[in-house]
């Protein structure tokens, strides 16, 4: 037997109800804030991610799903949004537009991973991007968006923040970064031995106990920024004191992406086991100059969909609350015999196109299997026709959850309520 590919998701029928309650939680959010949707390619050019996500970082040296076209350009899968949205906004011209500009996407992404709870090698994310300002009350609206909708889904999630300062004050903190892990430099895990030569910073991100343990003591990128730098943070916790929204200092968040600089920041969720950011983003101010467009700053995040159900699932069964689920028929239209047959396909079609949940029997069965199926699939009534009670213009109604039984014209169906 065919399966799947390891790592992907089939999102049955019972599921998709709850992602369109997301999906539709997304849409009117972030209307409220003025963001408009955007759509982009499945795949792209590598060198994309390359210069734009960084030549070190694990997305792009071991992660990638990549292709050669039969020109012999290197293409791969998209592994993340933000690339992807700052390339569209340079080749369009969206850089013209009033600023700032508001944008948001969801839509699934690709990476070689190992497959556990909460991460898969196809995922799906919510992501927005907003470019043209560095006020840090701009990152503090982003934020407030991420946060407005754990709020409306019902998600308990603890924001973290960090600042990692600027090109100007970035090199003495990494110069202080080497100093410290290179007199630990034997204790480091593999991975990180490189990182110290290569991106000293990503040793933060480690999640190996030990080089954790290190960390702890490391220097701190708070205690390393420039005067600007400085300000702007105090500023970002200003704003978000002055929308209510809790936050937490946590100097360990560096984000593993090269593009970010000052504000970066997380969502954690204890209800969904060792993967517990359920969104992470930041400011990257370099950006789409460094993929060839204007100087245009930028900040943004992505929300892991998949991580999102389980925190809502985990949360529905705590408070013993119902998720969402496909709608049920109003009524269900029983025929019996060829004439009945007829009308019931006529019937229940104008039904439906008057937004009436409806459903008849197309399949051949018998009287007593289909109110069986009838009572299964939930309808709330059966109309039972035969060709008999078709001649006289009438039909018996039931009611299946009173199991109340009463005769009524056939034109009267429309008319039933809920």
């Amino acid at each position: 037997m065919i399966q799947k590919p390891k790592g992907t998701l089939d999102i049955l029928p019972s599921e998709t109800p709850l992602w369109q309650t997301i999906e539709d939680a997304v849409r009117e959010v972030t209307s409220k804030y003025g963001f408009a949707e955007i759509k982009f390619p499945t795949f792209e050019q590598s060198a994309l991610f390359k210069r734009g996500v960084g030549g070190t970082t694990d997305i792009v040296q071991k992660e990638m799903f990549t292709m050669d076209d039969r020109d012999g350009n290197e293409l791969c899968l998209r592994p993340e949004g933000t690339a992807c949205v700052v390339r569209s906004v340079i080749e369009n011209g969206l850089y013209n537009e009033p600023m700032p500009l508001k944008l948001y996407y969801f839509t699934n992404f690709f990476r070689y991973e190992k497959p556990q709870a909460g991460r898969s090698r196809e995922f799906f994310q919510f992501g927005l991007e907003m470019f043209g300002t560095s006020k840090a009350s701009a990152d503090a609206t982003v934020i407030s968006v991420a946060d407005t909708l754990f709020k409306k889904l019902g998600v308990n999630a603890r924001l973290n923040i960090n600042s990692i300062g600027c090109p100007n004050c970035r090199p003495n903190y990494h110069k202080a970064l080497v100093e410290y892990f290179s007199s630990h430099e034997e204790e480091l895990c593999d991975t990180c031995k490189e990182r110290l030569k290569t991106n000293p910073l990503r040793i933060l991100d480690c999640k190996s106990p030990i080089c954790g343990a290190l960390c702890d003591n490391a220097p701190k990128t708070i205690e390393h920024l420039c005067p600007e730098c400085d300000e702007h943070f105090e500023e970002l916790k200003g704003a978000l004191e002055a929308m209510g929204i809790e936050y937490s200092i946590n100097p360990r968040i560096v984000r593993g992406l090269d593009y970010y600089t000052r504000t970066v920041f997380e969502f954690i969720s204890d209800d969904i086991g060792a993967q517990s950011t359920v969104c992470g983003g930041g400011r990257y101010d370099g950006l789409v100059k460094e993929l060839d467009g204007p100087d245009l700053c930028g900040i943004g995040f992505g929300l892991g969909i998949t991580r999102l159900v389980l925190a809502i699932k985990k949360n529905a069964q705590d408070k013993g609350i119902s998720l969402p689920e496909n709608e049920k028929p109003l009524i269900y239209i029983a025929p019996m015999g060829k004439e009945a047959e007829k009308c019931a396909i006529g019937l229940v079609h104008k039904l439906r196109c008057a937004g009436v949940a409806a459903e008849c029997d197309i399949t051949g069965r018998s009287l007593k299997a289909q109110m069986k199926y009838a009572d299964k699939i939930g309808a709330k009534y059966a109309a039972v026709i035969g060709d008999n009670e078709l001649s006289e213009g009438k039909c018996e109604l039931k009611d299946l959850r009173l199991g109340e039984k009463k005769t009524v014209a056939i034109e009267e169906l429309a008319l039933i309520k809920e």
